[in-house]
């Protein structure tokens, strides 16, 4: 994931995230910025259920519910992205102050790699223009077989092989 990792990023969150709190006149609870204090801690594409659990291993007291709900608001404040990978679960990743970017999956292990690639802005660019759009964002999902998940699949097929001619 590629980050301008500043140190005041997250009072740059927290703040954005409070004033959509106030806006919308809901409460700004320590459950709430907890939450996004440990996505903005993370590296990774995540689902809710292993943040839940994150937390909850961390000994603070919140309910699936509110990180359920959090995670809502926080993709309505545009701090956080959620994308289906081709899988019934959802996984978020964080998104202020993170470069457009792509993504592949491994169908096997469900491994995401991103990646970014100015031909891709290129082709976005030619193409608003070619169609008359006004493009304001886009979303690549690449899915493959990551090199790790081949060799198993080539050590399996040589298995399944040998016991064949045995």
């Amino acid at each position: 994931m590629t980050s301008n990792n500043r140190p005041d990023q997250i009072e740059e969150v927290k703040n954005i995230f409070s004033a959509y709190l106030e806006k919308k006149d809901l409460r700004k609870t320590n459950e709430r910025f907890h939450i996004l204090e440990e996505i903005y801690s993370r590296h990774d594409h995540f689902e809710a259920e292993s943040l839940y659990t994150d937390i909850r291993k961390k000994n603070f007291n919140i309910s699936r519910a509110t990180v359920y709900n959090t995670l809502e608001l926080l993709i309505s404040c545009d701090l956080i992205k959620k994308h289906q990978f081709g899988k019934n679960l959802a996984q978020y990743e964080k998104s202020y102050g993170y470069k457009q970017h792509d993504h592949i999956i491994c169908v096997d292990c469900k491994k995401v790699v991103e990646f970014c690639d100015p031909r891709i802005q290129q082709i976005k660019s030619m193409m608003g223009e070619l169609l008359n759009f006004k493009i304001t964002h886009h979303s690549l999902n690449m899915y493959g077989v990551c090199g790790s998940c081949q060799k198993k699949r080539e050590l399996e097929a040589a298995n399944k092989k040998e016991v064949e001619v045995n």
